[in-house]
């Protein structure tokens, strides 16, 4: 599982900056600086008002005020799926920390959560995270275990995925009061040695696999909730091994949909195929489809729903940026909005902040 996007940790002013994305649905490969906003105080001599325009970025050389760090949170959604939910955390030093103690039940995480979400990971668990050579030690308080056997593979996956959002971190260990954990303190399940990652999958879906030997794991998202409060649901299949490249693999998945019993949706239908090999260059896949990707053909719209989630799947991929799409070889497509689709789209810095 490659990293899909940059999470960095920076000491910012709230509009020290702002940038315009362009080139895509998601969110843009191309960034423009403009002039900060200003900021406009007054000040009296002699009763007379003086006008100063400072760059709301400094004020006396100073900060004037300190930006969130929006995070990634997998939480559990009511159907006890773990989904990602980007929330804006208070600006820390230690984001990692940070985000797992927001994923305690009745912590600071508690007013922020959306509607349905709950944390996973038991209340008053007191945590601390130590990262080196890209592995993540998470040292949890006695009170870790207070969880109930059924959840056990939705902590882990939660705290997991949590922390491989950010740069620093490819694996994850677990120690609870200072001691590594090989397998999970209640229900027994097993835990890697080498460190847990996203390889091992989230929401797994083995409903239409015989013989798992003879598999590997390809995560593409689904749409959970209802209309009007879509997001996004990654679920890890198992798909043979006899097919030829994850990136066609992920068009199936989408076309075939979620399991019947899963109260997940897709915009997709059966018949949406590629008519061509999918083409990579230097981060880009140009996909070529037939009519069905089209929710409206006449118009050649496709809708919103599918698109992210095209590229929400296809960029888990390592090596995949961006995502091309044409029909019948022609790119004269369109958004649900209307918006002309003539660049890749990218994957958001963010998934699921109820903006899109």
């Amino acid at each position: 599982m490659s990293k899909h996007k940059s999470t960095k940790i920076v000491s910012a002013v709230i509009v020290s900056s702002v940038l315009l994305s362009g080139c895509g649905l998601l969110g843009g490969e191309k960034k423009e600086q403009i002039d900060p906003p200003k900021t406009v105080t007054y000040t009296e001599d002699n009763g007379t008002a003086t006008v100063v325009e400072t760059a709301a970025s400094e004020k006396n050389g100073e900060e004037v005020a300190e930006k969130g760090v929006m995070t990634e949170l997998y939480l559990v959604d009511k159907n006890g799926y773990v989904v990602p939910q980007s929330i804006d955390l208070p600006k820390t030093e230690s984001v990692a920390k940070q985000a797992v103690e927001y994923l305690v039940q009745n912590g600071p995480v508690t007013e922020m959560l959306p509607n349905g979400f709950a944390a996973v990971i038991p209340a008053d668990t007191a945590v601390s995270v130590d990262i080196k050579e890209k592995v993540a030690t998470v040292n949890f308080s006695k009170e870790f275990k207070n969880y109930k056997p059924e959840d056990e593979m939705k902590i882990v996956q939660s705290i997991t995925w949590t922390l491989t959002q950010f740069d620093s971190i490819d694996k994850v260990k677990l120690k609870m009061n200072g001691h590594e954990l090989t397998e999970m303190p209640v229900g027994g399940m097993a835990l890697s040695k080498s460190g847990l990652t996203r390889d091992s999958g989230i929401n797994m879906d083995t409903s239409e696999v015989v013989d798992i030997t003879n598999t590997r794991a390809l995560t593409v998202y689904y749409l959970g909730g209802e209309e009007g409060s879509y997001y996004y649901v990654p679920v890890t299949k198992r798909i043979s091994n006899e097919e030829s490249d994850n990136i066609s693999a992920v068009v199936e998945e989408l076309a075939k949909g979620p399991a019947y019993s899963s109260n997940l949706l897709s915009e997709f239908v059966s018949d949406v195929a590629l008519l061509d090999k999918p083409v990579v260059e230097d981060g880009k896949v140009t996909l070529n489809f037939n009519e069905s990707i089209f929710n409206k053909a006449e118009d050649k719209i496709v809708s919103k729903h599918i698109l992210n989630s095209l590229v929400l799947s296809l960029t888990e991929q390592k090596g995949i940026e961006s995502v091309a799409v044409t029909v019948n070889g022609k790119a004269e497509l369109v958004n649900d909005k209307g918006e002309k689709l003539s660049e890749p789209v990218t994957r958001p810095e963010n998934v699921n902040t109820g903006s899109f």
